[in-house]
Parts: C-alpha cells; structure tokens; sequence
C-alpha cells in the first residue's frame, strides 16, 4: 500500500545514525512488525470510516433520518468506548495478540451479519453493538499495549507508524467500499470487507504471536524521553491514577478533540455531496484526509520524541480547528480542491488527537495497567465522537444547516487544545519541583 512506501523511506533516515551492524535489525525488524500492526488497524477502523459512505448508501435506500443513522454511529463509539476497559484490562491477564486474532475473527463474522440489515433496530445491534465490540477487540487498545511493550525508546514514533494504519484506512478502504457500493449495493460491500478483514487480521496476529518478542531497537539507542523531560513516575492503579489531575485532563483532551474531529469525519461525505461534488468525489477526500493523517501521525510522532508532546498537539489542534472553517468554505464555494485543502488540515490536525494522547497517557502512567487506565481515558473519546455526529445530525434536521453544529466543534478543538496545554503546565511544574529535591540537587552537583 502507499502509505507502507512511505513507512519504508521515513525508517531509511531514523535508521541512518545506526551502526551498519545494527541497522538492518532495527530498520527490517522495527518497520515489519509495526507495518503488520498498522494493516490490522486499516482494517478495523476501515470500518468505522467507511460508515460515512454507508450512510449515504442507507439514506438513500430506506430514506431514514439523518439523526437515526447518525445516531447508530453514535451507539457504535459509546459501545466500542465501554469495550475498551475491558480489553485494557484483559491485556494484563491474556496476550494483546491473541485478543486481536479473536477479534479479527469476529469481525469478519458481524460484518456477513451486517449485510442482511433491513430495519433500524437490526442496524443500531448489528453494526452499533456487536460490530463496535469486535473492533475494540483487534483495535486500538490491543495494539498500542503491544506497541508500548515493545518499543519504549521511540515510543511516540512506534505509535504514530501504527497509527498510521487508521489512516491508511481512509486512504484505501474507505474508497474501495465506495466502489463496492456503487458496484454490487452496501449488502456486498459488507460481505467482502469481512471476508478481508477475517483473511488478515487472525493469521497476522499469529504470526506475531509465534514471532515472539521484537527487539528492534539497538542497545544504545538514547530514551526518547530524554528529549522531552518530565517527572519520574511509577506503577499506577486506576483508582490512584483517576485522583491526578492529568488523568481527567486527558479525558478531556479525548473528548473535546473526538466530539471537533468525529462530527467532521462522519458528516464530510453527505456534507460535500449536499453542496454539489460527487460521491466519489466526497469519497476520495476522506481518502486524502487519510494520507495527511499517516504523515501527520508518523510525523507528529517522530516529533514528540523530541520535543514536548504537548506542544505538538497544541499545534495539531490548531490545524483542527482550521479544518473547521475550510470545511464550511467549501459549503460556500464547493470546489474539488477546496474540498482537498479541507483534507489535508483535517488529516494532520486529527491525528494529533489521535496518535499523540496515548503516548502522553504512557508518560505519566506507564505499568502493567497502562492498557486499563488508557482504556479508561478512551472513554472520553467515546463519548466525543458519540456526541458530535449525533448533534450534529440532529441540529441539521432541526435547522436544514451545518452552520451550528461547525461552530460549536471548533469551540470544543479550543477546548482540546488548551486542556492539552494545562496539561503541559502541570508536568514542567511537578519537574521543576522535583528538581529542587534535595536527592536531585546531590545528584546534580
């Protein structure tokens, strides 16, 4: 796929510095494994992309209201939001790969399930239940535990190379189910994306699983942490991590930045076919917001391993919220490549919520329960991106616009945005206390 191309020519350079020795172990070994992961990933979340395109292939078939089928999307992110606790939690008793091999599996099974929907309530059950647990299964939770475990040095760069899956799901499956619908009927794109789905996901999964621990980074490989100072921390419970201020501000850095993010990325579609441009034009434009969100992830991941993570999503989140005025500029003078410009901000800008706030959850909250507490966190984004399209749907059948819904998504990215930065705050001012520790000051002089 494209998006593995660009992988290959951004690991040349990081694995440039390395001693030719070593190189080909951590360039092969390092890219490989995360590649594997970030395929799974498109496919999952492939899913839950596509659904902007299904929307418009329902609306047009059963005629129902936009807040209904918007509101199915919504059930889709509170379900697979309540799931990932649970997956959190069980990756500290069973192996994040095998949870992901049974989840492929059961993932391929619903979606031939999804295919013989007639009714709302078979869709809100088929698709916004058990299809949202099945992706929580061999999703993000499982993937980025396995990520964590595995690549603590370049952590930020590890995360956004197999978070760049999702955006190769944009890019490639999200127009592939367009063309199958256009072709054969939403009923046959179900089918063949569950056939995909169950074809890659088990087998890739096991052959991670039987490929052991990765141990791609050489020796003397410097922490990445060492670029981005913070206080030293320990091994949390839930229970202490939910006491702490940054816990509850990440929460709502997930919540504020997936309600901006979540109700652009499900109304894009109809939004663009509304005020004129194609379906497969509209369809292609999430596939280019999905190529700037591979080089905005790899890219903002690289960087945050070098400078503060914070700072990067700030910058990202600012790039969000221009997404926000380009999309509704494009309403007013709809336009092919003012619907591309839209992309690109929108890519960059979202994956900075997307690939960024794991590694910021990993920095203060690292141990055995990593995958729970994050999994707890990913409960506000659940909640964001169950809210946003919802609203959204709602206030476009209530006021025949999206002019409201767009004010009030760009207002939350501000939001986003400086919960973030208090977050920065909080973590210079617990270092600078640290530092004036007396253990600190002896091992200084």
């Amino acid at each position: 796929m494209l998006w593995a191309r660009c992988l290959v020519a951004f690991n040349q350079r990081e694995t440039a510095a390395i001693r030719p020795d070593e190189r080909k172990e951590a360039g092969l070994n390092f890219l490989s494994y995360l590649a594997v992961i970030a395929v799974t990933l498109a496919l999952s979340y492939g899913i839950w992309y596509s659904y902007s395109v299904i929307l418009v292939a329902l609306l047009n078939e059963f005629g129902w209201s936009r807040s209904m089928l918007a509101g199915v999307f919504s059930v889709f992110t509170l379900v697979h939001g309540a799931a990932n606790p649970l997956i959190g939690a069980l990756c500290a008793r069973l192996h994040p790969l095998s949870l992901m091999a049974g989840g492929g599996v059961a993932l391929g099974l619903v979606l031939w399930v999804d295919s013989f929907i007639a009714t709302p309530w078979q869709l809100y059950l088929g698709f916004g239940v058990f299809t949202a647990v099945a992706v929580a299964a061999c999703g993000w939770i499982t993937a980025l535990v396995q990520v964590q475990r595995n690549f603590p040095r370049r952590l930020g760069l590890a995360m956004g190379i197999a978070g760049s899956g999702v955006g190769g799901a944009m890019l490639v499956v999200v127009p592939l189910c367009q063309l199958l619908i256009d072709a054969y009927g939403w009923r046959t794109a179900f089918r063949v994306l569950g056939l995909i789905c169950a074809a890659w996901i088990l087998p890739s999964s096991l052959y991670l699983l039987r490929r052991g621990r990765a141990s791609p980074e050489p020796a003397g490989a410097p922490p990445a942490a060492s670029a981005m100072p913070h206080v030293k921390t320990r091994s949390m419970t839930l229970a202490e991590a939910t006491r702490t201020a940054p816990f509850w501000l990440i929460v709502a850095v997930y919540f504020f930045g997936n309600l901006c993010s979540q109700t652009l990325l499900v109304h894009q579609v109809v939004y663009l076919v509304d005020h004129g441009l194609a379906a497969i034009v509209a369809a292609s434009v999430v596939s280019v917001v999905g190529l700037s969100s591979i080089i905005g992830k790899i890219g903002g991941g690289w960087l945050s391993d070098r400078f503060e993570r914070e700072l990067i999503f700030v910058i990202g989140v600012v790039i969000l919220v221009g997404a926000v005025g380009a999309l509704a500029l494009v309403g007013s003078a709809p336009s092919r490549w003012g619907a591309y410009v839209y992309a690109v901000l929108l890519g960059i800008g979202y994956s900075a919520t997307a690939a960024l706030i794991p590694a910021m959850i990993s920095d203060r909250f690292r141990g055995p329960r990593f995958g729970l507490i994050l999994g707890m966190g990913l409960l506000g984004a659940a909640l964001g991106s169950a809210v946003g399209p919802w609203m959204a749907g709602r206030l476009f059948d209530m006021t025949g616009s999206y002019a409201i819904p767009f004010v009030i998504a760009a207002a939350c990215g501000v939001v986003a945005g400086a919960a973030g930065w208090r977050a920065r705050t909080l973590r210079r001012r617990e270092m600078n206390d640290a530092w004036d520790q007396p253990e600190y000051k002896h091992s200084e002089s």
